[in-house]
């Protein structure tokens, strides 16, 4: 779109015009028929995948400070897209994060320019399905390489994709990580699930029929817990949090608009208001390494900020709200991906509890 230039930092005013007209889109993503990939091109336009990228690739090298301001802002115009971002990158930042040269040269230039689509299929490795008896994607010694049979069961825009960053698993418990082109022999990737939010999003399995994997596509391992490994580690960390308040953050606007017209509306506005600052405060703090800020907690409070922010913003919103197509539906849906999407055991307990009555 034009006046849409390059985001170099998180104050730039070019974020303003690419917050808007993500926001102007996200109501068209409601389904695995769609995919906002005019949303993808607006970002790729405005540099949003440099900022997660190290200098020596091409990136920007934002801050873990800096990326959460930004995500904060995607989050609170656009969560599907957001999402998608976030596998993304992922993705992308295993990659640059690896010894292999060979992998980077291939792939990070073309997804940092939108050109190529990457992902990431890592779930089963950082969940409860890493201890059943039979690994669900099993990576088996052949040749120079591997073979990977079996399936990874939560994959972000699988039927996108160029690149999926798969991990599977030895016979011995060792892991592995690798970067998979989805045009491989035996690759399989699902259309998308419809589900309660962000279907748009085109999350699905992926099957490996016996897809070999080569030293080209390594990334990492064989080891013990591969996730831990390379400079792109990590399994989102605040990530979760900063999407959910900046969810929040925009029913609250919401409610805070509505509240100049209706003054019963003002007292809550304002809790609100106050409430959502100070934990964006605390993300920020946390995010630049203040260990005071305790993950667990952010999560836990970010949880329940957002499923009452935008129940908040519908009850404002009345009858109209609950019509197919406003915004403050939309969000109340997108509210409950945060009960299920990396959500700690703990924090689930104290969801359950509160439910329940259970101080």
């Amino acid at each position: 779109m034009p006046g849409l230039t390059p985001i170099e930092h998180p104050d730039d005013p070019s974020m303003d015009l690419l917050c808007s007209d993500l926001a102007a889109l996200a109501p068209s993503w409601k389904s695995t028929s769609q995919w906002p990939g005019e949303s993808l091109r607006l970002c790729a336009r405005a540099g949003v995948f440099r900022w997660f990228m190290p200098r020596d690739v091409g990136g920007l090298a934002w801050s873990d400070a800096e990326q959460t301001r930004g995500y904060l802002r995607l989050a609170a115009a656009d969560l599907t897209t957001t999402f998608i971002i976030t596998q993304y990158m992922g993705a992308c930042r295993r990659i640059a994060g690896s010894d292999n040269r060979e992998l980077i040269e291939q792939w990070i230039s073309s997804c940092m320019n939108g050109e190529s689509f990457a992902t990431v299929g890592i779930s089963h490795l950082t969940t409860s399905r890493r201890h059943v008896a039979k690994p669900v994607l099993l990576a088996t010694p052949q040749g120079d390489g591997w073979r990977l049979d079996g399936m990874s069961p939560w994959v972000t825009g699988a039927a996108k994709a160029d690149v999926i960053v798969v991990g599977a698993t030895l016979d011995d418990g060792r892991e592995l990580l690798a970067a998979v082109p989805t045009v491989s022999d035996g690759v399989v990737c699902g259309d998308g699930v419809e589900l309660m939010a962000l279907s748009a999003s085109k999350t699905d399995q992926v099957r490996f029929d016996g897809v070999y994997v080569d030293s080209s596509m390594l990334i990492a391992g064989p080891i013990e817990n591969v996730m831990k490994s390379g400079a792109g580690a990590g399994t989102g960390g605040l990530q979760t949090s900063t999407l959910a308040v900046g969810l929040a953050q925009a029913a609250i606007e919401f409610l805070s608009d509505e509240a100049t017209r209706r003054e019963d509306l003002r007292a809550a506005s304002d809790e609100l208001v106050a409430e959502v600052n100070e934990l964006k405060e605390g993300l920020l703090l946390a995010a630049s390494g203040d260990l005071s800020c305790d993950a667990g907690d952010l999560r836990a409070h970010a949880n329940r900020l957002v499923l009452r922010a935008t129940q908040a913003a519908l009850v404002a919103a009345k009858g109209a709200g609950y019509v197919d197509g406003h915004p403050v539906g939309r969000w109340c849906r997108e509210a409950m991906f945060f009960l299920v999407w990396s959500c700690p055991q703990p924090v689930s307990q104290a969801h359950l509890c509160e439910l329940a009555g259970i101080v």
